[in-house]
């Protein structure tokens, strides 16, 4: 944009039109100079300005192209590997392995996460350790599926995934703890690195079958906090249009949980068209190509990204200056208690 500027005698008069003019003046100039700026700086521009902000932008430093030495390889354990008990109860979600071999997941391109999940197994010893909750319990339920497609996605990029139940435990009182369900919901959650929770919206907000879950695994159980610290992916299901509620809401409770929600998130609507007939047995419910499915992909292979950079550092981010002087009041009051019982009429009975 071409700014132009006229100077021309102004009159001086004791309204302060002299001062007026020339305020205007200066900020049509200053304007003018940052539209000027702004298209040097973003290269285009239009009449609104820098709408997009594209002048910020950070261009990527380092790209990753798929490397075909990883691009297809699978990081699952095998079966005979794998714990009989843990493999029948927990991993409903394995497919033969015939199916498995041509199953989706098995050509999806993931070279850079598997290289960085096999480099983080080499180091460490351990695999990633995750906990998936969905929340339904129908005949037929999407959340479930879309829980399950999301596990193999894990499993193939070598993580330790362990899928939750959510028949069982009772609603949410304060004298059943000890119930068996609750019990294994807690020490899953206190076992895992990060967890994925997917649930219907219904209502326009979160199933009572998922909060009930969620309400079970307390923000700590002594000194142990069972999801402090733990990455989280989210996801919804939808039976109509797409909607974000019920991913929002589930962003909120991972906050107050004290968990690393992942910024990716997917929503899938009418779910009920995203995946294979049912009476097919041969396709196991599987999920069909879309947008949607991609993104699945995405928001797995996030998880498993940053699952890597934060379990290394699982105890500086549960470093906390309240903590620490909450922990130092302590230790003072019974060190003070401790002085206290070693007097009698103020003498330290031990010094004498």
């Amino acid at each position: 944009m071409k700014v132009t500027t006229c100077f021309r005698p102004i009159a001086p008069t004791t309204s302060g039109g002299l001062f007026k003019t020339h305020l205007k003046c200066t900020a049509h100039l200053a304007w003018g100079n940052s539209l000027r700026n702004t298209a040097r700086m973003s290269g285009t521009t239009n009449n609104q300005g820098d709408l997009n902000n594209n002048s910020v932008l950070r261009k990527p430093v380092q790209e990753f192209l798929p490397d075909p030495a990883w691009a297809h390889r699978s990081l699952a354990v095998p079966e005979k590997h794998d714990d009989g008990d843990v493999r029948a109860q927990y991993r409903p979600f394995l497919l033969t392995q015939d199916v498995a071999d041509e199953d989706w997941i098995s050509k999806l391109e993931l070279s850079t996460a598997v290289r960085m999940a096999s480099s983080e197994f080499e180091r460490t010893g351990e695999r990633l350790k995750i906990l998936v909750l969905y929340g339904s319990m129908r005949g037929r339920s999407y959340s479930q599926l879309l829980s399950y497609e999301g596990s193999r996605i894990l499993w193939r990029l070598g993580c330790d995934v362990r899928v939750y139940n959510p028949s069982g435990p009772p609603i949410k009182d304060d004298v059943q703890h000890d119930h068996p369900k609750v019990q294994e919901l807690r020490e899953l959650s206190k076992w895992s690195d990060g967890h994925v929770w997917v649930c219907p919206e219904q209502h326009g907000t979160i199933t009572a079958v998922f909060k009930n879950q969620i309400d079970w695994i307390p923000l700590s159980t002594g000194s142990v906090r069972p999801t402090q610290g733990r990455t989280l992916a989210i996801a919804q299901v939808n039976g109509g249009s797409q909607s974000f509620n019920t991913v929002n809401q589930l962003r909120q409770l991972g906050r107050w949980m004290r968990m690393f929600t992942i910024p990716n998130q997917s929503s899938v609507p009418m779910a009920y068209k995203q995946f294979t007939d049912a009476t097919d047995k041969n396709d196991d419910n599987l999920m069909m190509p879309s947008g949607n499915r991609d993104r699945l992909v995405d928001c797995m292979e996030e998880l498993v990204k940053y699952t890597i950079l934060m379990r290394q550092h699982f105890d500086l981010f549960n470093d906390r200056f309240s903590e620490r002087e909450d922990k130092r009041r302590k230790e003072e009051e019974a060190r003070k208690k401790a002085e206290e019982s070693d007097s009698v009429n103020g003498v330290n009975v031990k010094s004498m």
